[in-house]
């Protein structure tokens, strides 16, 4: 109950600054070009306050917190009096009424913008991205790793980070190839080395982004802190728990095998469910047998598995490995932008590649995984929530910008058609096209509401 509490407030803190920011969007610029505007509303429906301000525009935050709107004053909607005509929104040219509709998405580009540029003044603690090996007969495999060695760039584009290159990898989902720089570890850090691009074959490159990593699946071993046979921690009720394995004991064997690695254990108990096995263990300095009995789970593809209830302990990366991207006033803006139009061009060809079906409409995700992303990343601390709400804000941006009618971008297609034609669209193409795009739109909302259920 309370990981829904938590989701459901996270959610509505992050919707509510990326609504306001995109109906101010609209108001400071409608208000520039002399528009009246009658009411500026947070959500839909009934409204749980609201105040009425000098300038004569109701401001509202409203019951149904999954959108807004900035009322304007206009002829098309109601009676205007003769003298307010001249602030109507219907009455003004056609490049001030692009620049009033352009706003919202454009205010969401700037909002991501400022929330990149806090995070990176307060700093984001990260890994450096490296690899210690390549999986065979993956697209990763032409790579030869002797020793660890740092991507320093994916298809000419830099990385400083594991999220780096999983954002940069993502973008060339159902591309025929993609190349990758490295560079040895150790050259990085003042000793020889040399630094080579390799180009990987993509063309048999597909995994489900729900259930697998595009770094894992390309074929790139990550460099990770080794897995002790140390007993971090013991899940209560577990099957540890019950057979009296605790928190600092040493495994030893299973039935007699020797440890084989934290894999080999692993697959042991999976494929244990149910089944007595004689854990061995160090405790003290002394050796006990201790009988567990896995208890039946399912794993991340929903097969039944043998579930045991331990934590590991592991190693501590070395501190070379770590970094810290922090940057000055002035570099923290420069970094801050230059993020955003990455975030912005991977959005744009993930929304392509779902035409070409590159990418599967079950990667749409609606307001429920949107929810969840905002706990967890809140859970995590400010400079994940602020890097969650970037990313969010451009996403707003660029499908605001869709030429779909019932978006802003459909109405800017309008008022671009009536630019080169001299005259508006008629109503009635209009009125059809907005139907058309609700219809659209509806659909696409149903798509990632049945995707968000069926992740549930």
């Amino acid at each position: 109950m309370y990981d829904i509490l938590w989701n459901a407030a996270s959610f509505i803190v992050a919707l509510g600054l990326l609504i306001t920011a995109h109906e101010y969007g609209h108001f400071y610029i409608a208000r520039r070009c002399g528009v009246k505007v009658e009411r500026f509303s947070i959500g839909f429906g009934k409204p749980i306050w609201r105040r009425v301000g000098q300038d004569g525009t109701e401001y509202v935050i409203a019951m149904i917190p999954l959108g807004g709107y900035v009322k304007m004053l206009d002829e098309r909607v109601d009676e205007v009096p003769a003298a307010l005509q001249s602030q109507a929104f219907n009455r003004k040219n056609v490049w001030q009424r692009i620049a009033i509709v352009a706003a919202g998405p454009v205010a969401n580009f700037i909002f991501a913008v400022f929330a990149l540029y806090i995070m990176y003044l307060i700093g984001v603690p990260s890994l450096k991205p490296v690899i210690n090996a390549t999986h065979q007969n993956s697209s990763a495999s032409v790579i030869t790793v002797t020793e660890p060695m740092q991507i320093l760039a994916v298809s000419g584009q830099k990385v400083r980070n594991w999220e780096e290159v999983n954002l940069a990898l993502v973008g060339h989902i159902g591309d025929d190839s993609l190349s990758l720089t490295l560079a040895p570890l150790a050259r990085l850090e003042g000793q020889s080395g040399d630094e080579r691009t390799y180009t990987l074959d993509t063309r048999n490159w597909k995994f489900d982004p729900e259930k697998e990593s595009a770094i894992s699946t390309l074929g790139l071993g990550m460099l990770r802190p080794q897995v002790l046979p140390l007993v971090a921690a013991v899940t209560p009720g577990s099957a540890a728990d019950e057979a009296g394995i605790k928190a600092g004991d040493e495994i030893v064997g299973i039935n007699g095998v020797s440890y084989g690695g934290w894999e080999w254990f692993v697959a042991t108990i999976q494929a244990s469910s149910n089944k007595p096995l004689q854990v061995t263990i160090k405790r003290g300095g002394e050796q006990k047998q201790l009988t567990a009995t896995p208890k039946p789970g399912k794993d991340a593809q929903g097969n039944e598995v043998g579930l045991i209830g331990i934590t590991p302990q592991a190693s501590e990366l070395p501190e070379s490995m770590r970094i810290q991207l922090k940057y000055g006033v002035l570099d923290s803006l420069a970094v801050a932008a230059d993020k955003t139009w990455q975030l912005t061009v991977v959005s744009v060809k993930m929304i392509g590649k779902l035409f070409t079906g590159d990418v599967s409409v079950k990667n749409l995700s609606g307001p429920i995984s949107i929810a969840q992303g905002a706990g967890n990343s809140a859970n995590y601390g400010l400079v994940y929530f602020l890097g969650f709400l970037a990313l969010i804000s451009v996403n707003l941006g660029i499908i605001n910008l869709l030429p779909l009618p019932v978006l802003d971008g459909g109405h800017l297609l309008y008022y671009f058609v009536e630019v080169i034609t001299g005259k508006p669209v008629p109503e009635k193409v209009q009125e059809i096209g907005f139907r058309f795009g609700a219809a659209l739109l509806l659909m696409l909302m149903s798509i990632a509401l049945f995707n968000d259920f069926a992740r549930l």
